[in-house]
């Protein structure tokens, strides 16, 4: 490579991989395909034009770009509602929102995909003290379906479960930091069809990270509530900030009056010069998106080359855009996200450390060389220090420029001696 200096062995090894997973992206390129004109034809529709780009302050009354923006948001994803709002600071806020949005005191929460993400804890009550404003203080019962012991689904458990009629059963789509397989939408669906056999359950979906992976979202199997961040796929590495929830309206609304105050919801809001960003990003993400699974394909096939177990697998059917590598050891896990930090346009020069992150019960390394900070849909990895070593990397605004990333981290591990000894 001219502006690189990658060993041959490591470059030997990218090129014969990029072969192997030339089939795997022709498919991906027809999903963003089919996403993209998705998105164009929603723009379309709801004739998008230079007036809904403007900026609005105060209360916001009658922006007209926040309120077809929603239009937009709840025509890609076909449900009756959406929240589009910068002031989400992040997925799980906008999580938040919906669950205290919707449920009361005295419901009962059921999750349905184990133990959710760590960063949901706090909220449900699982950690954080007492007295903290969880649904736990606020008398809102946790339950939980663990997932079978090869990470799969349990219906027939789910089945039982759901036969008390909770408030909510809960999917979290994606593996957090866990090494069970991500959600496809059609397994969603199936988990939708065996709660509404069984209750009539509100079905709510946390969809961070999955958006644009496939040809469907939750919604379209049934979902009733669904939500998720915009520095992750939906803001396609453009919008700075925000969130977004959609689906029935009546849940939406419900939504919005805890977001803003109840009687006021979706009628106010300034967008301050923010929804130009926001249109783009998410007429940008079903690209972007592709560019992400390519990058995390590409990573599998390296690292399984490397003598590294993946999932997914490069072969395998993608549900989201994390890519889990098991590092085996801390040491090989710092080294690859510092590595990978070597090969990122922004703050290329930092050195990544473990650090003791809110929300985690352990020290987290996160490699992160992005134009928004904390940008899961740009190239970025991370782990807890704890078994079993597995980075999560995510993301990839261009898979050309992802790859280099990719390759650093296999160098920096080359160059301190932890692979390719032979």
């Amino acid at each position: 490579m001219k502006f690189f200096n990658f060993d041959d062995r490591i470059l030997k090894l990218a090129e014969s991989n990029m072969l192997k997973v030339r089939g795997r992206f022709d498919e991906i390129d027809k999903i963003t395909e089919y996403n993209q004109q998705k998105v164009l034809a929603a723009f379309i529709k709801n004739s998008v034009s230079e007036i809904h780009f403007g900026e609005s302050t105060g209360y916001g009354y009658g922006d007209i770009g926040r309120e077809t923006l929603d239009k937009v948001y709840a025509d890609v994803f076909h449900t009756e509602k959406a929240l589009v709002r910068h002031n989400f600071t992040c997925g799980t806020h906008a999580l938040t929102v919906a669950l205290f949005g919707i449920l009361r005191p005295g419901d009962t929460m059921l999750c349905v995909t184990g133990t959710p993400y760590d960063t949901i804890h706090p909220i449900i009550g699982l950690s954080g003290g007492e007295n903290h404003g969880s649904l736990k203080d606020f008398g809102v019962i946790y339950k939980q379906v663990d997932l079978l012991p090869d990470g799969k689904i349990d219906l027939e458990g789910i089945a039982n479960a759901v036969k008390s009629n909770p408030k909510m059963v809960y999917i979290q789509r994606s593996r957090g930091y866990s090494l069970r397989p991500s959600l496809s939408v059609n397994e969603i669906g199936k988990i939708i069809k065996t709660v509404r056999k069984n209750s009539d359950s509100i079905v709510m979906v946390d969809n961070c990270y999955g958006e644009f992976v496939e040809k469907e979202e939750p919604t379209d199997v049934g979902a009733d509530i669904m939500a998720g961040s915009l520095i992750k796929n939906a803001g396609g590495g453009i919008a700075k900030n925000g969130g977004y929830i959609a689906g029935r309206a009546e849940l939406v609304d419900l939504c919005a009056y805890r977001l803003i105050a109840p009687g006021i919801g979706t009628e106010v809001g300034a967008t301050l010069g923010q929804n130009r960003g926001l249109f783009m990003g998410f007429f940008n993400a079903p690209h972007v998106v592709g560019e992400a699974v390519k990058t995390a394909v590409f990573t599998a096939a390296l690292f399984k080359a490397l003598g590294f177990e993946v999932t997914p697998d490069d072969k395998e059917e993608r549900s989201d855009i994390v890519q889990s590598v098991l590092l085996k050891n801390s040491e090989n896990l710092i080294a690859f996200c510092q590595g990978l930090q070597k090969g990122a346009p922004v703050d290329s020069f930092v050195v990544p450390e473990p650090w003791d992150m809110p929300g985690y019960d352990c020290k987290v390394i996160m490699s992160a060389g992005t134009f928004i900070m904390g940008s899961s849909i740009e190239l970025s990895g991370d782990a807890p220090l704890r078994e079993p070593y597995a980075v999560w990397m995510q993301g990839g605004l261009n898979f050309h420029s992802a790859k280099i990333g990719i390759l650093s981290a296999a160098q920096n591990m080359l160059e301190k001696g932890l692979i390719l000894n032979e």
